[in-house]
């Protein structure tokens, strides 16, 4: 709660707000809804830092790209099945480790480039993504509350 301090009553009660929704989110998502979160906030997080590249804030660029990293390595790189997935999996995880380096050039060198090359290219993986989730109708149903 140390970062509400300083906020107005209305700001605290709206960031309140949000964590409750995003919350409530991951915990009734699907297996797939979650990669699809994750790939949304690597991309928000990216975006963010472009934000602050732009204006100049170093401190605040890096926060938000160590953000993006996280997700990437943490999230998006953890989840992959090397076993089940196998070659996929392996293009995936290169692509992952591509996608993490151009974001340290990024940090490392205020390359907005590199900076937009990383949303890109998760912007495409997660495009197809949630193109595979809308033709998942087990996923779908099993996702409902009321099956």
């Amino acid at each position: 709660m140390n970062a509400m301090r300083g906020m107005s009553p209305y700001a605290q009660g709206a960031s309140a707000y949000a964590r409750v929704g995003v919350e409530s989110g991951v915990l009734s998502a699907s297996p797939h809804q979650l990669i699809v979160l994750l790939f949304d906030g690597a991309q928000a997080a990216i975006r963010t830092a472009a934000i602050h590249m732009q204006g100049g804030n170093a401190a605040a660029k890096g926060k938000a790209i160590s953000k993006a990293l996280d997700i990437v390595n943490n999230g998006l790189l953890a989840a992959l099945d090397h076993e089940r997935g196998g070659e996929i999996a392996a293009n995936l995880a290169n692509l992952y480790e591509y996608i993490a380096r151009r974001l340290v050039t990024a940090n490392l060198r205020n390359d907005a480039q590199a900076l937009e090359e990383a949303e890109r290219l998760l912007a495409e993986i997660g495009g197809a993504w949630k193109e595979i989730g809308g033709n998942l109708p087990a996923a779908n149903d099993a996702a409902r509350p009321d099956s």
